[in-house]
């Protein structure tokens, strides 16, 4: 019984909040100070139209025209071609920013010489770049892979740069004096040490990730959550545009959790004295 009652007041505060907030949400709702009425769904609403996205359910009034989801897909489908995209740009962003930031760190060089190039590319916002990227690749999902690589691709840079940056070279010397090869020092002390840094720019680059799907859907968007997103506003299903912000607000909340729990078991001493 004891370790439960720590439990119920930490989860306290936030259970508070949330009736807080759908309280204010509904009375604002109910109030008709924003018209037409249709622009400020109630929370009730709202799930009902997540539900419906979740499920087969008649349209036109007859029984006989069902049909899936929204556009087709349900909520869940859309959000998982959304992750599916958000996945491959973060993969790629990775692969080219982390051998890209060591790099950067190694030979202060080619940092100088990289670096105004990469600041450069991380003060553009993404939503710049649809255009051309569209012109090159077309409608389809290449455009928009790429459009997250590039909102992915700076903060990884730069955290693994300043990763490698905060390697004391004392740390370095001290492996090579005890007989460690430049190989081995590169692998089995610089790499580790910038894990930490290289998971804080990860978790910042999910973040724009997800700030950015939904313009990497605007166009030819659908199956995706951005682009439902997109379209229910634009078609005045304020209620189903809403559920789909609130779906991809929590599952950043969620991947941001997996991503700290990630850290702890990768980089347990980090905090640590």
């Amino acid at each position: 019984m004891t370790p439960v009652l720590p439990s119920v007041r930490r989860a306290l505060p936030h259970v508070v909040t949330l009736a807080v907030v759908l309280t204010a949400w509904s009375l604002v709702s109910a109030s008709d100070v924003v018209k037409p009425a249709y622009l400020t769904p109630s929370p009730l609403e709202v799930w009902e139209a997540f539900v419906r996205a979740n499920t087969y359910h008649p349209i036109g009034g007859g029984v006989d025209r069902v049909v899936r989801g929204e556009e087709n897909y349900f909520l869940w489908e859309h959000l998982v071609v959304s992750l599916r995209r958000i996945g491959l740009g973060l993969a790629i962003a990775l692969v080219v920013a982390v051998p890209l930031g060591l790099t950067m760190g190694l030979f202060r060089g080619f940092g100088r010489v990289v670096g105004p190039y990469v600041d450069f590319l991380r003060s553009i916002p993404p939503l710049a770049y649809i255009g051309f990227l569209i012109a090159w690749f077309g409608f389809y999902d290449t455009s928009k892979v790429w459009l997250l690589v590039l909102a992915a691709f700076p903060p990884i840079t730069l955290a693994t740069l300043n990763g490698v940056r905060g390697v004391k070279e004392d740390h370095l010397n001290a492996a090579l004096s005890l007989g460690a090869t430049k190989r081995q020092t590169l692998t089995h002390v610089l790499a580790p040490a910038t894990v930490p840094d290289i998971l804080s720019g990860l978790r910042v680059a999910v973040g724009f990730a997800w700030t950015t799907v939904v313009a990497a859907e605007l166009a030819n968007g659908l199956p995706g959550i951005g682009g439902l997103a997109y379209l229910s506003g634009t078609q005045n299903k304020i209620a189903l545009s809403v559920a789909c912000i609130l779906v991809i607000g929590l599952t950043a909340i969620a991947l941001d959790t997996v991503l700290r729990i990630l850290e702890k078991q990768l980089a347990p001493w980090r905090g640590k004295a």
